[in-house]
């Protein structure tokens, strides 16, 4: 289907005119954000059409351009919305407007995907609903590994980087950390009957509570029918061996994300059960630490999901 085009005063067809989702698509957003948009700040549609299917022009793309173009550079919405709605007598004349700046510095996505960009556009703008619609999306089109290596990985290096290089954004990071948490325990079926017979086991290594990488392993591991027993962050010695007893599992995965928690101790402290238990040990703590017999290194989330499927067959 043809896109509808739009006529000048003097009858001449221009640029065709676009849908939400269609301008969502090209700018990277979720279409609920672009609603929002209207809705707060009536950035939407210029067009006077009556319907519920009102079309995008080219000077309201380029007013939301401006828009995305001021939240990357830290400005807060309202103030992005502003700056968009101002420079409406300007982009007549031809003039580009000075972009402004918030409190914060943009985020260094170079090389990143699109859809990583409009990411971490989102969450600059602290637009949860948005990072969460297009984490579903990429769930649901390119799956978990791709979405957590390809997506998820690279904003949140750079709103660490931000952070450490301005001292702002923690609130990003934390909005940040909970859509992705929830996106991924959504994206986690819940497996009645596995292919194993003895769980797997997930962990943080004690006082380690950095444990969002363990939720897409999960997920990947669920959507594979691995049963999956998830134990949480900074989980006691004394109770991760509890657990083992308890449910003798197939597997353990026991991750620190800090070297200070990488603890080889830990793995000796293990109870020996009757049945072989696999343990594996991820994370960026463990990469340059001593890893001990019998636990075996995983590099990646690939990694950890073949060792781990590799070990309950």
């Amino acid at each position: 289907m043809t896109q509808p085009e739009h006529r000048s005063a003097g009858g001449h067809t221009s640029e065709p005119l676009l849908s939400v989702a269609a301008v969502a698509r090209r700018l990277g957003v979720a279409p609920a954000t672009l609603r929002t948009w209207d809705r707060r700040y009536g950035l939407g549609p210029s067009d006077h059409t009556t319907g519920r299917h009102r079309k995008y022009g080219p000077r309201d793309v380029a007013r939301l351009e401006l828009m995305q173009r001021a939240l990357l550079r830290g400005a807060s919405s309202a103030e992005a919305a502003r700056f968009a709605l101002e420079s409406k007598s300007s982009m007549t004349h031809g003039e580009v407007p000075a972009t402004p700046t918030g409190g914060g510095r943009g985020l260094k996505l170079a090389g990143a995907s699109r859809l990583a960009r409009g990411l971490g556009r989102a969450a600059l703008a602290m637009d949860s609903i948005a990072v969460q619609g297009m984490l579903a999306d990429s769930l649901a089109s390119d799956g978990v590994i791709a979405t957590w290596n390809e997506v998820v990985r690279p904003v949140m290096t750079a709103v660490a980087a931000r952070w450490q290089l301005s001292g702002a954004g923690v609130e990003v990071e934390h909005l940040l950390n909970e859509c992705v948490l929830a996106a991924f325990v959504r994206a986690t079926p819940l497996v009645t009957l596995g292919r194993n017979h003895r769980p797997v086991l997930l962990a943080c290594m004690p006082e380690e509570r950095h444990n969002l990488p363990l939720y897409p392993l999960a997920a990947e591991l669920a959507q594979r029918g691995v049963v999956v027993r998830q134990l949480g962050a900074a989980l006691p010695v004394d109770a991760l061996a509890a657990a083992v007893r308890r449910t003798a599992p197939s597997a353990v995965v026991l991750w620190a994300q800090l070297p200070r928690y990488a603890d080889p101790g830990v793995i000796s402290a293990l109870p020996r059960t009757r049945q072989q238990v696999r343990l594996f040990v991820g994370g960026p703590g463990w990469r340059r630490g001593v890893v001990t017999a019998p636990a075996e290194r995983v590099e990646d989330l690939a990694d950890a999901v073949a060792a781990v499927e590799a070990a309950v067959t």
